[in-house]
């Protein structure tokens, strides 16, 4: 397979949107710019495919051509994020119906149902069109398939579909009823044409939640499938041509709809677009880079970012000066080999008119944004290839599931705020700060890699999963996991005998009810060593089975209960933390874990900088960031090697202000 000879440094290019004696201007702005990349074609459908048999390629092949001259690396994508409007009026039946039951019409993008065979044929049609025609082309060096795949359909099509899946799962309909325990409610069904789609004209709820979790699981596995079915169509239409280009979409971070580690599975490569909110902590940015390199244990793309504002938002801020760039290279510190933009100019009119752009409305490099794109792009090209060999490596894995993520969010209880996202980041958060590098890891990962293994709220566990814990804490792991945990199979059905469930023995305790704790609400855990800190959302009452009791609570009926535990389970250890603790008693906890698993920061004196190394055998490069409101001296540990952005050694006067980066070798 093709691997980039250089960062790619581009994004978003939509000549077509603009007048053939504007895109002369582009390539000069552009290469005042040092960009060396372009993604096209990415919603070109309506005007390559005017009608059913009609192709027309004249238009993409003077962009291609034109790019091509400038030398540029191009990432050619297949532009069937949204269909054309022929289609949606010969073929109503490709738009999709939504949760609510009501069939769309032509509009939007994303619109397509992906179990339509109208659009899986045109689809994958047009796909080997391109690579027929353009797959030779040298400068194609990534093909970039749909764009920001999601959403649901709840059709016919997809019903019929359905009831294929799950018969190829389940095998029989006892199987079935079992696995979504359909005894409850009467439910249970004895023909598979009665199985009924779970929007809420089903089973489905107004919120969100579900009646049945079971049938409401297996439709967002079939439909995350059924969605992949689509790229691997397309991609295979792709091969036919073009053996070797790199293929990826553009996923998005933590996004709940899709599998990603499934997804990851069938890309070359991996891409994501990375678009913080205002107020997002940069330690959740870099969680979601640590979840997209870890989707293949590799480096990735960025496929999308912007320059400055965006547009999707509430409120949709500038970036600050020195922001763009210190948000770009901590991406590259992550695992990033390119660095790419939406958009590269901006567009005149719709509903993205004013998401940021390399080029403004003014259409001059007189700006700030430019400048700051140019001054990047600069630095960009006299670092080549200097971490493009180099990889991310980790002793600390954190679990990250989306059968766990979709689960977690169906339940009815304990409480409506125990949201996915927000549990996995307050453990990571904890190794950010401390400068320790986390992989972010699927449910089946190989946990002998790794010195400590979190898994916050595992509330489903699957099979295997258990054993292979037990393998690896009775071989010197060291596992923490907390509350809601173990609760539930594949099927959100309890795992009967006790929470927490399969990890009892392995927890040494047993979770005798779960309280639930309004946001007004709070308790607290007094620990042995002293500390004290407030708890809510949840309380696991439990009682000790072999662990010991690191701390109990402060409040309540429940008062003087372990709270947190620690168990020893062969050569390893297990924590069991049975509350929401604020942040003081979870980094209290974790760094006992780290301390169990000799997990140590490779700079112990961050001095409050992010500082993320990549390394290529006995090469290590470090890159130190400043997101702080202060101004930072460089940690004692890196003095006296050369930032590779200036050339110059670094020194004990070296101080960084905000957004400040070095990248020392």
């Amino acid at each position: 397979m093709k691997t980039f000879q250089r960062i790619l440094y581009g994004g978003d290019y939509n000549p077509n949107q603009w007048p053939r004696e504007i895109w002369q201007e582009d390539m000069k702005m552009f290469r005042n710019a040092h960009i060396n990349s372009a993604t096209v074609n990415v919603f070109s459908w309506a005007k390559i495919q005017p009608s059913e048999e009609e192709y027309d390629f004249s238009e993409l092949d003077d962009i291609i051509d034109m790019l091509s001259r400038e030398e540029y690396d191009i990432v050619l994508a297949t532009s069937t994020g949204a269909i054309p409007a022929w289609m949606a009026k010969r073929y109503p039946e490709v738009e999709r119906t939504d949760y609510e039951g009501r069939h769309h019409k032509f509009g939007h993008r994303h619109n397509a149902c992906p179990n339509s065979p109208v659009y899986q044929k045109y689809s994958a049609k047009l796909a080997g069109k391109l690579a027929k025609r353009y797959g030779s082309n040298p400068h194609i060096k990534c093909w970039h398939i749909n764009n920001e795949y999601g959403g649901e359909c709840y059709c016919e099509n997809c019903e019929k579909a359905f009831r294929v899946w799950l018969k190829k799962k389940y095998g029989t309909l006892d199987a079935l009823n079992q696995a979504w325990n359909m005894e409850f409610w009467g439910h249970t069904v004895y023909d598979w044409d009665e199985i009924v789609l779970p929007n809420v004209l089903g089973d489905g709820m107004e919120n969100g939640r579900t009646a049945f979790a079971g049938i409401s699981l297996d439709y967002k596995r079939f439909n995350s499938d059924s969605i992949l079915a689509n790229f691997i169509g397309e991609r295979e239409a792709i091969r036919v041509f073009d053996k070797e280009t790199p293929v990826t979409t553009n996923l998005m971070g933590t996004f709940k709809g899709l599998d990603y580690f499934k997804w990851a599975k069938e890309m070359d490569i991996v891409s994501w677009d990375n678009y913080p909110r205002y107020d997002t902590p940069w330690s959740e940015t870099a969680m979601c880079h640590d979840l997209m390199r870890g989707l293949k244990d590799a480096p990735f793309m960025l496929m999308e970012q912007t320059p400055s504002q965006q547009n999707w938002q509430a409120y949709n801020s500038l970036k600050r000066p020195g922001q763009m760039r210190a948000q770009s290279y901590q991406t590259i510190a992550h695992g990033a080999n390119t660095i790419q933009f939406f958009q590269l100019r901006r567009s005149v009119g719709a509903c993205e008119k004013f998401h940021g752009a390399v080029i403004a409305h003014a259409g001059t490099e007189n700006t700030r944004v430019f400048r700051e794109v140019a001054q990047l792009g600069a630095e960009l090209e006299r670092l080549g290839d200097a971490v493009l060999d180099s990889r991310n490596e980790a002793q600390v894995g954190i679990v990250f599931d989306w059968d766990n993520y979709w689960a977690l969010e169906y339940t009815s209880g304990p409480s409506i705020d125990l949201t996915y996202v927000r549990h996995i980041h307050e453990y990571y958060k904890y190794f950010y700060d401390r400068n320790i590098a986390v992989n972010m890891i699927p449910c089946d990962a190989d946990f002998s890699q790794y010195k400590l293994i979190v898994a916050p709220v595992l509330y489903m566990v699957k099979d295997g999963m258990v054993e292979a814990l037990e393998t690896y804490v009775e071989n010197g792991g060291t596992f923490v996991t907390t509350y809601m945990s173990g609760i539930v199979g594949q099927s959100d059905n309890v795992h009967l005998g006790g929470y927490p469930g399969p990890l009892r023995k392995l927890a040494g305790v047993w979770v005798e009810e779960i309280d639930a704790l309004a946001p007004e609400q709070c308790n607290e855990v007094v620990m042995h060593n002293g500390t004290s800190c407030s708890c809510g959302l949840v309380c696991d009452l439990m009682h000790l089975e072999g662990a010991e009791s690191l701390g109990e609570y402060g409040k309540d009926f429940y008062q003087g209960m372990p709270a947190v535990t620690r168990n020893s389970f062969g050569k390893g250890h297990v924590y069991y933390v049975g509350t929401h603790m604020e942040e003081q008693g979870i980094s209290g906890i974790l760094e006992q874990a780290a301390m169990d698993a000799d997990v140590k920061s490779e700079i112990s004196d961050g001095n409050g900088l992010e500082i993320v190394c990549r390394s290529a055998g006995e090469k290590k490069i470090y890159f130190v960031l400043n997101f702080t409101d202060q101004e930072k001296h460089i940690p004692a540990a890196l003095l006296g090697k050369k930032d590779l952005l200036s050339g110059e050694d670094v020194t004990e006067e070296t101080v960084l202000k905000k957004y400040d980066v070095f990248i020392l070798q």
